[in-house]
C-alpha cells in the first residue's frame, strides 16, 4: 500500500470514528438515526484497524 492511499484511509476512518462519536450521544436509543451512528462508529473502528494491520504487516 503506498504512504498516501495508507494515509487517506486512515483519515477517512479517524473522520467515521469522531463524528460519530460526536453525533451518538445526541440521539435517542430507540431511533434509526442511532443504529446508523454505530454502524458507522463500527465501520471506522474496523478500518482503521484493517489499515494499521496492512501497514504494520508491509513494514516487517
Amino acid at each position: 500500500m503506498s504512504p498516501d492511499a495508507g494515509q487517506a484511509w486512515f483519515r477517512l476512518g479517524t473522520f467515521l470514528v469522531l463524528t460519530s462519536l460526536v453525533i451518538l450521544p445526541f440521539q435517542p436509543r430507540d431511533s434509526a438515526e442511532f443504529v446508523v451512528a454505530v454502524l458507522a462508529l463500527v465501520a471506522g473502528l474496523l478500518m482503521l484497524g484493517i489499515v494499521t494491520l496492512i501497514v504494520k504487516l508491509t513494514n516487517r
